[in-house]
């Protein structure tokens, strides 16, 4: 998808004025980072490190996380750098630091470079090779195959560039492990087909920023009706995967009895979304609109449903 002439004048049109533009803070480096993204994708991270067998130092275990944590603020980085036009365009993230002026794009790439780097080499360093690969895999996949391929280019790319979110309780198996195995590929599935569904919702209700920049968003190109559909799919083939650990044994009653409650909740949820006509004519959703509400009800339901893993394996 080609709009570049476009997109810089819309950009233009809309974005605040560079001339107002401060000297950045460290919480503008801090917010490249993507923090409110970046605690979800640490947290399944350090539950796949939890539950795996065996014990790891926890110096080692805190710097695995600590590189975890780098390396998706790194890819957050680079997203941001990359975006900067479509992202000076959107209401909702045209005051992020870069296109808001406070920091230049080439140094919020050399920023997300370096961290990504570092990241990959700590984790080599503290756990093992394999760990630091699937953590360099990790990063290349969320630059290079979602934002720099996907994004602008296909309606699946939510689902294909999920896998992206999906790394973290590998990577942190594969640290405490040194290998992968079958739990580990479980949570990596739970995580891909949640992502849909989390975003789509928010995709509907973000619909007309989307839209305005040309991201071929699923609710962009065919409808919020055929995004309605896909969100209660996917979250019925989430629901049913993440049950996956308790069937297979490698979890037991208190993870079971959750993701069964978690995962109702979540039907409901999307039910709600399939059944909502609020943008049945193209009006935009109102602040308490079933996709709203689905979108925070998915990052509470993972939250959730990784800790009672951790919970179950620490009950025993």
């Amino acid at each position: 998808m080609n709009e570049p002439t476009a997109l810089l004048q819309t950009a233009t049109a809309v974005a605040p004025d560079p001339g107002a533009a401060t000297e950045a803070t460290l919480r503008d480096w801090f917010m490249l980072l993507k923090p409110r993204v970046l605690t979800l994708v640490v947290f399944t991270g350090v539950i796949g490190l939890l539950v795996a067998p065996g014990h790891m130092h926890p110096v080692l275990a805190f710097a695995a996380t600590l590189a975890i944590t780098v390396a998706a603020g790194a890819a957050g980085a680079i997203n941001m750098w990359y975006d900067r036009d479509i992202d000076a365009a959107m209401r909702r993230t045209q005051r992020r630091p870069i296109p808001s002026g406070r920091i230049p794009a080439e140094a919020a790439l050399g920023y997300g470079v370096v961290l990504a780097l570092g990241s990959v080499v700590v984790m080599d360093l503290a756990a093992n090779t394999l760990a630091a690969a699937l953590l360099a895999a990790s990063i290349a996949f969320y630059v290079f195959i979602y934002t720099m391929w996907l994004k602008r280019r296909t309606p699946q790319n939510i689902v294909i560039g999920g896998a992206a979110g999906a790394f973290p309780p590998l990577i942190g198996w594969a640290a405490a492990t040194g290998s992968v195995s079958a739990l580990p590929l479980i949570l990596f599935g739970i995580v891909f087909l949640w992502t849909p569904p989390h975003f789509w919702s928010l995709a509907l209700w973000a619909n007309a920023d989307y839209e305005r920049v040309g991201v071929p968003m699923l609710p962009v190109v065919s409808g919020a009706r055929t995004t309605r559909r896909q969100i209660l799919l996917y979250t019925v083939l989430l629901v049913a995967s993440s049950l996956l650990p308790w069937a297979a044994g490698y979890a037991g009653p208190v993870y079971g009895l959750s993701a069964a409650a978690l995962g109702a909740g979540f039907l409901v949820s999307a039910w709600r979304v399939l059944t909502d006509r609020q943008d049945a004519e193209g009006r935009s959703l109102t602040k308490d609109a079933p996709a709203k509400a689905a979108f925070k009800y998915s990052i509470i339901y993972l939250f959730v449903l990784f800790a009672a893993l951790a919970v179950d394996k620490l009950a025993g």
